[in-house]
C-alpha cells in the first residue's frame, strides 16, 4: 500500500508543462528570433559587399601580376580569364551573389564590376573597383 501512495505522489508533484506555457514559449522564441533576423539581415549583405571588395583586390594584384608577364593589362574581349591563363590566378571567383565579375580596360587602366545583388548594370548596389569603400 505505501508503494502506490509514494508513486501517486511523485506522478502528482512532477507536473509536466501545459499546451498554453508551450505556446507562449514558442512565441516569445519566435519573437527573439525575429529582433535576430532584422539585425541580422543588413549585417549580411554587408558582408558579402566586403567580400566583393576583396575579391577586387585579389584581382587587382593578379593584374599587376599579369602586366609585369606581359606588360600590358588584358584587353576587355581576353577578360579576366587571360589571369588564369598566365596563371596568375588559379580560377576565377565568383561574385557574392554568384554572378561573373566583369572586366573591362577603360582608359588603360582596368575596371572590375560586380551588378550586386539585383544583377542589373547601373544601378546603386554596384560596385567597382576604381570607387572607394563606403563609410557605413
Amino acid at each position: 500500500m505505501n508503494r502506490i501512495h509514494t508513486s501517486r505522489r511523485r506522478r502528482k508533484g512532477a507536473r509536466g508543462m501545459t499546451l498554453i506555457e508551450i505556446m507562449v514559449v514558442i512565441v516569445l522564441l519566435a519573437m527573439l528570433m525575429g529582433l535576430v533576423g532584422v539585425a541580422l539581415i543588413p549585417k549580411l549583405e554587408e558582408g558579402k559587399r566586403d567580400t566583393a571588395r576583396l575579391q577586387m583586390g585579389s584581382f587587382k594584384t593578379a593584374l599587376q601580376c599579369y602586366y609585369v608577364k606581359k606588360g600590358r593589362y588584358p584587353d576587355t574581349g581576353q577578360g579576366l580569364n587571360a589571369l588564369v591563363e598566365s596563371q596568375c590566378m588559379e580560377s576565377l571567383p565568383k561574385d557574392p551573389w554568384d554572378s561573373d565579375y566583369v572586366y573591362m580596360l577603360e582608359g588603360g587602366k582596368p575596371v572590375i564590376i560586380s551588378y550586386g545583388k539585383d544583377k542589373s548594370p547601373g544601378t546603386e548596389d554596384d560596385l567597382s573597383s576604381n570607387q572607394p569603400a563606403k563609410q557605413e
